[in-house]
């Protein structure tokens, strides 16, 4: 990033190539829209592009690049839930595999669709990002911008939530 700083093209070329992927399964799952996530990814990497110059060295480039995209999926969130003058509806869509990118083993482990609409924003946005993605609790709390301590408690009640209506669903 510090190339792409200096004005390297090719710099932020590879930047894009290299978190392109990973990019893009977060956005649809998080939005569960391919179409909407492509328009995400590419307001992420304008928003990379026009703030190259407030990106901090000495932060991880692809906590910086999740955080931007988080950012964008709430506003995303919030402009919907005031056109619906309510909550949004979670679709299937955001509960499969990514077309770029691979599950993590907790799919099999909690049997993944249909759990993952039950959750809140806030418990899934947390899930994602440590399932699918696999970034520490750390990151995931510079990502969504709240302690260390409340990520993992939302972690844990997302699993809690995912394990109980799974043993409903089983009844």
């Amino acid at each position: 990033m510090e190339r792409v700083q200096r004005g390297e093209v090719r710099a932020f070329d590879l930047l894009f190539e290299r978190f392109r992927a990973r990019l893009f399964g977060f956005l649809y799952r998080r939005c569960g829209d391919g179409p909407v996530a492509e328009d995400l990814l590419q307001e992420t990497w304008l928003r990379v592009v026009r703030s190259r110059d407030r990106y901090d060295p000495q932060r991880r480039f692809s906590t910086w690049l999740f955080q931007i995209a988080n950012n964008l999926c709430r506003d995303r969130g919030r402009r919907l839930a005031v056109e619906r003058r309510g909550k949004r509806e979670l679709t299937d869509a955001m509960l499969v595999e990514a077309p770029t990118g691979n599950p993590h083993p907790v799919d099999s482990r909690l049997d993944m669709p249909g759990l993952l609409g039950r959750l809140s924003d806030r418990q899934r946005e947390v899930v994602v990002l440590r399932y699918f993605h696999d970034h520490s609790e750390r990151d995931i709390a510079r990502i969504v911008g709240i302690p260390p301590g409340t990520v993992k408690s939302r972690l844990h009640q997302a699993i809690r939530v995912m394990r109980e209506q799974k043993a409903a669903d089983a009844d």
